[in-house]
């Protein structure tokens, strides 16, 4: 065999993983390869691998063990969509993927090249987890990888999908990265498992239940986004790549967009005439967003607040927005943990925010409190008056309250803010404002429901209304709602080379 065949040999040994047995079997539980996934990932023939040929170090650790190239993980780079990336690919059917010495080091390596060369960086996992005959010595490798994702958080954009198990320790990596993606049915997380819970608490729980994809949208709030299947997984990664710039110092790409009608007529019907009607918030981001830019984060947690990345005028911008429909919009613990985590992504990475305000204040309650809502709120308040990207505001009903301080307002840096004329700007309700102003005059009133209401109209038409925080300054211009996306096109573009001088300090102590 010459020299070049015993290479290409090599090569082809490498690229079959735990071998052709163990690749049928992930593809009969419905889960890609490790390099599937990064074919699927990659543009064509972008895909350059490193440490291919790095195995176990510890053969004979035990009398069964093989010895496979590349030792469960692919690592490398490529480009998507043209753009530079590092990704590492833990592949289940070697070892089940679980971590070593040398699978860690492999990590690292690629983690090293992505933040020297300012690139984002994704991790497909697919892990039983630490490889228990190599003891500490592998959760010495959870801890190298963890210290770095760390390091590189606010630096480079870090995406992790986790498309088969991710238990224990290795659950940490992908919860210090920016956006968790999973697979209903085929992955899940948890750092015990249900044998473990079972042991400890006696409660019977399954996998799917206790740590799947569902479970995490929707009660955890630990991954951003439950995909049917891992194409819709891979293809919500490339879409979220688009709207972010490839590390700190740079900024997101702006598509072409030639500016025609941005009059939108329909926001003039939009808000109900009724101040207690719900309506649909996402209908408003419909029509000030470009077409079929908005992607919503975290859609299934909270869901009385709205995150997500959208495009105006072909510009990224990030929109935090409470959500009428539900809980009348208040916002909770829940909803102000996933704002603030939402905008201090959007600030380190130089996306501007756009605001959209609806809200009658927090909600009230034994269980907030006791679940510390006041620190929780704080969380919203701090990351939006850290942010110094471009933010504009926009209150398209209710804003009433701390939470009226909390959703960007002037005091807290927002650089524009628009409100409606259906606008309602106030320390609270007018029914919840009467009852406390005028409650020994309600009381002493022949018919006290007359007067309540006489006074409750009385106190509406005086203050329930934007023109008050108008003629302060708090708020810039009261707008026609149809001409809301020109104001945001050109307040953009008018704050496109904003530049705040923060105070000398390491960093600031957010209230976690």
């Amino acid at each position: 065999m010459s020299k070049i065949q015993e290479l290409q040999s090599k090569i082809d040994s490498a690229q079959l993983g735990g071998g052709q047995v163990r690749i049928d079997s992930q593809h009969k539980k419905g889960k890609l390869t490790a390099r599937e996934r990064l074919q699927l990932l990659l543009d064509e023939g972008s895909f350059e691998e490193l440490g291919m040929f790095v195995h176990n170090r510890n053969k004979g650790i035990t009398a069964e063990q093989e010895q496979f190239p590349g030792d469960g993980v692919v690592t490398g780079y490529g480009t998507v969509n043209g753009r530079l990336v590092y990704v590492f690919s833990q592949d289940f059917t070697v070892y089940g993927g679980s971590l070593s010495e040398p699978h860690a080091q492999k990590i690292c390596k690629i983690m090293d090249l992505a933040m020297e060369n300012g690139a984002p960086l994704i991790g497909l996992n697919d892990s039983g987890g630490a490889r228990i005959q190599e003891g500490v010595v592998s959760l010495a490798g959870y801890a190298d990888i963890f210290y770095r994702n760390t390091r590189a958080s606010g630096v480079i954009p870090q995406i992790s999908a986790i498309m088969g198990p991710c238990a224990g320790g290795a659950v940490y990596s992908p919860a210090i990265t920016d956006f968790i993606l999973m697979v209903e049915n085929t992955s899940y997380m948890f750092v015990t498992g249900p044998n473990v819970v079972k042991t400890v608490t006696h409660e019977e729980v399954t996998s799917e239940a206790l740590g799947g994809a569902h479970t995490h949208a929707t009660k955890s709030g630990v991954t951003h986004f439950a995909c049917a299947n891992e194409v819709e997984c891979i293809m919500n990664i490339k879409k979220m790549l688009s709207y972010m710039p490839q590390n700190c110092e740079d900024t997101a790409p702006v598509y072409p967009y030639e500016l025609g009608n941005e009059v939108r007529p329909v926001l003039n019907n939009i808000i109900p005439e009724n101040p207690n009607q719900p309506y649909d918030m996402k209908e408003v981001i419909t029509e000030l967003t470009d077409t079929d830019s908005f992607l919503e984060v975290h859609k299934d947690y909270a869901d009385n607040i709205i995150v997500g990345f959208a495009r105006i005028a072909g510009r990224s911008i990030g929109i935090v927005a409470n959500q009428p429909a539900i809980l009348a919009g208040v916002l909770d613990i829940k909803a102000s943990v996933k704002g603030a985590r939402f905008t201090r992504f959007c600030d380190a990475f130089n996306i501007p925010l756009l605001v959209l305000v609806d809200v009658p204040g927090f909600l009230p309650g034994t269980d907030q409190e006791w679940n510390g809502i006041i620190t929780n709120g704080a969380k919203l308040l701090f990351a939006l008056s850290e942010a110094t990207v471009p933010k504009i505001t926009v209150t398209t009903r209710k804003a009433y309250g701390g939470a009226y301080c909390v959703m960007n307002s002037k005091h807290i840096g927002a650089d524009l803010n628009f409100a409606f004329p259906q606008a309602e700007i106030a320390v609270m309700g007018a029914k919840g404002a009467v009852e406390i102003i005028y409650k020994k005059e309600i009381d002493a009133a022949k018919d006290p429901e007359a007067r309540m209401n006489e006074l409750v109209s009385e106190y509406t038409t005086r203050f329930a209304n934007p023109y008050l925080a108008a003629e302060k300054g708090y708020i810039d211009e009261v707008i026609l709602p149809e001409e809301t996306r020109n104001k945001l096109i050109k307040g953009y573009k008018m704050l496109e080379n904003k530049v705040v001088n923060m105070p000398r300090k390491k960093h600031g102590n957010i209230p976690l």
